[in-house]
This record gives structure tokens, C-alpha cells and sequence, in this order.
């Protein structure tokens, strides 16, 4: 059985290889090494803030890979209709399959991100939930999506405007998955305090993996 390979390209960017799909997840302004990425079968985006999808970087990622689909959230598909950009919309429920490889749309509370302040208005979040013989991959976005049995791999939100450690930490602690892949850290001057709080106060049978950036990990 061949293992599922992750590259972590920086914060929320993540490159799943399935063995059967390769599959990139939210190539945002964040992130280093996606722009130049052949050979894709799916581009999956979470929701459309800029460190997710850097939309004016995009078509030249779409025109290198043009077998690949693009999967993007309801408040995605909104700007990316407005230029001209062609996608398919998914939302938490849907099912789909790309390059034999079964995907489920998962949400928090009515499919939304999660609270940055009041006053900020809130948008829609897909986390998504890749299942293959080599191992299940689950992107929750950014916001704490209730996971579905079988994950193998959570990609764990390290650091935000929205998210407290201790809530991070307790949402590991539910999930409770074999490997935990810190995510989402270009907000920190320094993410090893964070990645040291996760593994210290992870489940006992969790391993936290802090990925090199760029470089293909397999997920056993």
C-alpha cells in the first residue's frame, strides 16, 4: 500500500499526493512553491480570504495545469464569477470524486468560518476531507470543523486572528487523530511555541509532525 505524501508549501497551502490524485489545497499569498506546480488534478480552496487564494496569482496556476478542477467554497465562487474564472461551488455535504480519489465537503455551524470579531463579517468555510487506501487527509479551513470518523492526518490551524491555542489544542484533543500536521503559522514570529504546546498536550497516541517546508512527507 503506498502511503499518502503531504508537501506543506507554507500557512494553509498543502499539497496532498493520494498516490492516485494530487491535489493542492489553498495556494494563498501566504504560501511559496504552488505557483509553480504541475501535473494537478484539483485545486481545492477553503474560503476566499487572500492568504487562502491569492485570486491574481491563479489563472497562470490553472493555464499550467489545465486537467486540474477547481473546487472552491459559495463566498469563492462569488469572486471568482465576477472574473471570468471558472470553478465548481461546493458546500459541507457534498461528496465527489477526482482521479479516484473520494472527497468530502465539511463545516462548522452552517458551513462558516470562524469568528475573527463582531464586527467582522463572517463567510462561508469548506473543510474538506480526502480519503484514500494510503491514508485520510482532513483541511478543516479556518474554523474548528467537527471531524468524521477515519481521519488519519489533521492539518491543524497553528496561529490567527480567530484562533486561541487552548482552543486549537482542545479542538486535537477531539479530532484525536494519528498524525496532527501543524498549519496556518505565517502569522507567528515564532511558531515553535505553538508546535511545543500541541505535541506536550496532544492525545497520547497523536503524533505531531512539523513538516520541511517543500518537501514530500509520507503520512506512514
Amino acid at each position: 500500500m503506498t502511503a499518502t505524501e503531504l508537501v506543506h508549501l507554507g500557512h494553509a497551502c498543502v499539497v496532498v499526493d493520494t498516490g492516485a490524485a494530487r491535489i493542492l489545497l489553498d495556494p494563498g499569498a501566504f504560501s511559496e512553491g504552488w505557483q509553480t506546480l504541475e501535473g494537478l488534478d484539483a485545486i481545492l480552496v477553503t474560503h476566499r480570504h487572500f492568504d487562502h487564494l491569492d485570486v491574481d496569482k491563479l489563472p497562470a496556476l490553472l493555464e499550467q495545469n489545465p486537467d486540474a478542477e477547481l473546487v472552491v467554497d459559495p463566498g469563492t465562487a462569488d469572486v471568482l464569477r465576477e472574473r471570468g474564472i471558472a470553478h465548481t461551488r461546493r458546500e459541507p455535504g457534498d461528496t465527489f470524486t477526482i482521479a479516484g480519489t473520494p472527497i468530502e465537503v465539511v463545516g462548522a455551524e452552517r458551513g462558516e468560518h470562524a469568528v475573527i470579531h463582531p464586527d467582522v463579517p463572517v463567510i462561508a468555510n469548506n473543510g474538506y476531507v480526502l480519503r484514500s487506501d494510503g491514508g485520510t487527509v482532513m483541511h478543516p479551513g479556518d474554523a474548528y470543523v467537527p471531524a468524521p470518523a477515519g481521519v488519519d492526518v489533521l492539518l491543524l490551524p497553528t496561529g490567527a486572528p480567530w484562533l486561541k491555542v487552548s482552543e486549537a489544542v482542545d479542538y486535537l484533543r477531539a479530532v484525536a487523530p494519528p498524525v496532527a500536521v501543524p498549519i496556518h503559522e505565517a502569522v507567528l514570529a515564532n511558531p515553535d511555541l505553538h508546535y511545543g504546546l500541541f505535541d506536550s498536550l496532544s492525545p497520547e497516541r497523536t503524533d505531531v509532525r512539523v513538516l520541511p517546508r517543500g518537501r514530500a512527507t509520507p503520512m506512514r
